[in-house]
């Protein structure tokens, strides 16, 4: 929680630096097989907050698709719950709470959940946090009522990155993952691409064209400073995290063909690990560091193969029509997702690699980037509406989607953030 706030502080000291005018607007369609019927209270006393707490907790689950919000006044005495009047009212779950100004200028953040159902309290959270605290406190009680009702951890106190191209400029930022408390990282005349968060959630890798030609960065968020990780002859690419946090994995071109390579986080210890006479690029390492996955044309056509991280033979993993670019992994090990490109459509697909069974997600035409959500239950990527690029989110059952706008501007190679300890 510590490092979280630490983070968050640093960001919004950041924010001075300079901050985009456009702010991610979401539109929600779908839902899920299964809703729970939630009772949300409006917290006590919630005037005073800068914020409005139960507000962005019913805005999160109902983005989650898991669940059906039933709207309700605020609950006096939450120490006297009337557990059948609520159930009468559709709700299995009610949620409470109160916000308290205090005289140092923070907020008490009070938060109950209950269980209509076996009659009980199942959950609770209080907080005293700062005024700019307050959304994230939201954001940590949604998570706890994700948890507690559905069994699987939250993702709404994540973080997100994109980047935005807007006015002939490049912009990285850094949201929260419903698009708000959107924070500028990099500002630059010349492309970014490729971003990808570090395990503790602290620092980005990213590829820039700054120097007329594709280096990897890694920033540290907290103290924004920089560290060349890769500038090797020729191009310098694809940036993906070892689960351990102190190297990354990366594709370089320096050898004549794009190969895959490890360097430790500082740029040192730069090592091959592909041996190919083939294109192999788009390293993504398994959660459990066991396993990288990336994207060759040894087959004769873009397809994801799975190697050691000291290298060695490689295993094919994708035989579908298509090919296959962008893998990612989820973080139990058990869904690949990936871009495929089919009657001239490049459409986001995951692969249950235990079946093989496949599925796609999306009915566009031009999507890119997948990122899973770190619940593995979520992915974040860009696609394209119209004349313009956006981000989309779709649960894994492709039942759930959201897709992310901005009022002006393209935006574009999303990546998710981890939770945060």
């Amino acid at each position: 929680m510590r490092k979280l706030l630490t983070l968050y502080t640093s960001l919004l000291i950041a924010a001075t630096v300079g901050n985009a005018q456009a702010q991610v607007r979401i539109e929600i369609s779908g839902v899920g097989s299964h809703q729970i019927p939630v009772a949300v209270a409006t917290f006590a006393n919630e005037g005073v907050s800068p914020q409005k707490v139960s507000e962005i907790i019913k805005a999160d689950l109902e983005r989650s698709g898991a669940f059906k919000i039933i709207d309700a006044n605020t609950v006096s005495d939450v120490n006297n719950i009337d557990y059948s009047g609520w159930k009468a009212k559709g709700a299995n779950a009610l949620v409470v709470g109160t916000i308290d100004a205090l005289a140092n200028g923070r907020y008490d953040v009070r938060y109950r959940l209950f269980d209509t159902i076996k009659q009980e309290k199942m959950s609770n959270l209080d907080k005293s946090v700062t005024a700019q605290f307050t959304r994230l406190s939201a954001h940590l009680i949604a998570d706890d009522v994700f948890l507690k009702l559905t069994g699987i951890r939250g993702i709404f106190s994540t973080r997100i990155s994109y980047v935005k191209e807007e006015g002939g400029q490049y912009l990285l930022m850094v949201a929260d993952a419903d698009g708000e408390n959107e924070q500028l990282a990099l500002r630059s005349n010349e492309s970014i691409i490729s971003p990808s968060w570090s395990p503790d959630g602290t620092k980005l890798a990213y590829v820039s064209f700054e120097q007329n030609k594709p280096v990897v960065y890694v920033q540290n968020l907290i103290t924004r400073a920089r560290t060349v990780v890769a500038n090797e002859k020729g191009n310098n690419s694809a940036p993906a995290w070892a689960p351990s946090g102190n190297k990354l994995a990366v594709a370089l071109s320096k050898d004549g063909h794009t190969q895959i390579y490890t360097v430790n986080a500082d740029g040192s210890g730069l090592r091959r690990i592909s041996n190919s006479a083939d294109i192999d690029t788009e390293p993504q390492w398994s959660a459990d560091g066991q396993s990288i996955y990336f994207t060759s044309n040894r087959s004769n056509s873009a397809q994801i193969y799975r190697m050691n991280p000291d290298g060695g033979e490689a295993k094919r993993v994708t035989f579908s029509s298509g090919e296959k670019t962008s893998p990612r992994i989820s973080a139990d090990g058990k869904t690949l997702a990936y871009i495929s490109h089919r009657d001239g459509n490049y459409q986001l697909f995951t692969l249950d690699l235990a079946s093989s069974q496949e599925q796609r997600l999306s009915d566009a035409t031009d999507d890119e980037s997948p990122s899973f959500a770190a619940n593995g239950k979520y992915i974040l990527y860009a696609t394209r509406a119209g004349d313009r690029k956006s981000l989309a989110v779709v649960s894994v059952d492709g039942l759930v989607k959201q897709r992310l706008t901005t009022k002006a501007g393209d935006i574009k190679e999303p990546a998710w953030g981890p939770y945060m300890q």
